[in-house]
């Protein structure tokens, strides 16, 4: 275990809790101290829900662990039934109760309950927040699949001979990046393919409509982190087949649209003439031709960091410089689309690792979760959020998917607009001096207007260079070594100031004037 400011995941108990607070009618029982309690922090403040998670902590302190936290587990437990009466309860332990051995499932058991419980193993310090989504997922499924009691023996399938196939989307959780306008995105498209859809699981779904999991003709896998190991048991089970295409872009929509088709034998060519995206349009069109070849990191999760390769090379003609996950379970997955652009991939889940790398290649995009947002803004580079973790702005009022043809539309604005906006504040920059657009010049249809507000360089204040990685040295700017810096296009200046610097150093240069910098770029321009 590491200590630090920032993680991607938090321990797997989190990951089973998003799976509790996305359903209805489960409730999660959670043997945790009191310091354990932070997490629906993340759904109420992060998220905006406007209820807490359904989680009971048994919240013991320093001074009950020389007593029974085992009976305290177990009075937790028939309180939070009584209470709530959820159709059924999980119970498992946070990482710090993990230590005292309690055995919340046995413990539960022996309570004799009503409803169903279902115990969940899962190791705090070999494991984290994904892989406990995804076995808590994987293990209620398990639990309720088939279970369907108030069915006859009648085959589903059968039933539907001359209807509509039927399928589960699987993986949306709470506290997931956008999965709720994906839900209402994919369906939307798969009622336009003739497919209706069975049960939306594990958000919204109850441990009821579970038991009718096994009646669908196949399974969409929208986000394999979650719902790969459920999926991959009832093929097993129930031979159901899986749609394992993610269908974030414009190319894989459309692949994900011909899967769909194959699997429930549909007709795709209208949905396909349709293909409403303007993402296309817009990548081709003239206005985006200065986007071709931006130099792109990409970092995130590891279904949404493939899809965003995928994206910014094919349908955005962006060089794809950098690419990583800090999802180790899907590493293999990660470095093999790595090696399709020529990089090695970054599989870490230590935010300073990402830093280093992004301070070292200089992209000119940055796509990635909060973290690398903060990072970015830190080395002056345009940034888009694709993946989680994330914070509460990317939980927007309006819809916004990530997957499907307007998923697509969403993505072109969220990636290109910052890009947009880091040129407009670019030519501000070039043009600052001009006598009719400096600071100080009012606007053009208002001439009898001055705005008095000084400049930095006129007022005789020192410019902060901005910050990067390797400024470790003493190498200092003079102000208008700053000031010509500045006129340097925004996406190449951080590498401008690095081989400034190293020029420096080289030569015993202490204080870097014009001509230094004019000096260092001939000198690299060789």
């Amino acid at each position: 275990m590491q200590l630090t400011v920032w993680t991607y995941e938090g321990p797997p108990h989190v990951g089973a809790m998003r799976i509790a607070t996305a359903m209805e009618g489960l409730h999660y029982v959670l043997h945790a101290p009191q310091g354990d309690t932070y997490a629906d922090l993340l759904f109420t403040m992060i998220e905006r829900l406007p209820k807490r998670p359904p989680v009971t902590y048994t919240t013991f302190q320093a001074r009950d662990l020389g007593a029974d936290t085992a009976d305290l587990f177990q009075t937790a437990a028939q309180e939070a039934y009584e209470r709530f009466k959820p159709q059924a309860m999980i119970v498992g332990a946070s990482c710090t109760a993990e230590l005292i051995q309690d055995d919340p499932g046995g413990l539960a058991k022996a309570l004799q309950l009503p409803v169903p419980v279902v115990p969940l193993e899962l190791p705090s310090y070999q494991r984290k927040e994904n892989w406990g989504a995804a076995e808590t997922f994987y293990h209620l499924v398990r639990a309720f699949a088939g279970q369907d009691q108030s069915s006859d023996e009648t085959d589903p399938a059968s039933e539907r001979a001359h209807g509509r196939p039927l399928c589960n989307l699987l993986g949306p959780t709470a506290l997931g990046f956008r999965h709720r306008d994906d839900v209402r995105e994919i369906s939307g498209l798969l009622d336009r393919l003739g497919v209706d859809v069975n049960l939306v699981a594990p958000l919204g779904a109850t441990p009821a409509d579970l038991c009718k999991i096994h009646r669908a003709d196949f399974n969409v896998v929208l986000y394999p982190e979650i719902a790969g190991t459920a999926a991959r048991w009832l093929e097993r089970t129930f031979k159901q087949p899986m749609v394992t295409t993610v269908p974030i872009g414009v190319g894989a929509t459309k692949e994900f649209v011909q899967e769909v088709a194959q699997v429930a034998g549909v007709d795709a060519d209208h949905v396909l003439a349709e293909a409403p995206s303007r993402l296309p349009w817009y990548s081709r069109s003239v206005d985006s031709t200065y986007l071709t070849g931006k130099r792109v990191f990409i970092f995130g999760d590891a279904s949404h960091v493939i899809a965003a390769a995928r994206i910014a090379h094919e349908e955005l003609a962006f060089e794809v410089v950098g690419l990583g996950t800090y999802s180790r379970e899907f590493a293999r997955n990660v470095r093999a689309e790595a090696e399709k652009y020529g990089v090695d991939a970054l599989i870490t889940d230590d935010y300073l690792d990402v830093e280093q790398r992004v301070s070292e290649l200089q992209p000119e995009l940055v796509l990635g979760t909060q973290m690398e947002r903060h990072i970015a803004k830190r080395l002056g580079i345009p940034c888009a959020v694709i993946s989680a973790p994330t914070h509460v702005q990317d939980y927007p009022a309006r819809y916004s998917p990530q997957m499907g043809f307007e998923g697509a539309n969403v993505i072109f604005d969220t990636w290109v607009h910052p890009l947009v906006m880091g040129l407009e504040e670019h030519l501000l920059g070039m043009f600052r001096e001009d006598f009719e657009f400096n600071d100080e010049a009012g606007p053009s249809h208002l001439n009898h207007v001055s705005i008095q507000r000084p400049l930095p360089e006129a007022s005789g204040e020192e410019i902060e260079p901005a910050a990067t990685s390797e400024s470790q040295s003493t190498v200092g700017w003079t102000t208008d070594a700053e000031k010509e810096l500045r006129k340097i296009p925004f996406f190449v200046r951080g590498k401008a100031r690095r081989n400034t610097e190293t020029f420096a150093r080289e030569h015993g240069v202490n204080s870097i004037t014009v001509e230094t910098l004019y000096d260092a770029k001939a000198h690299f321009g060789r």
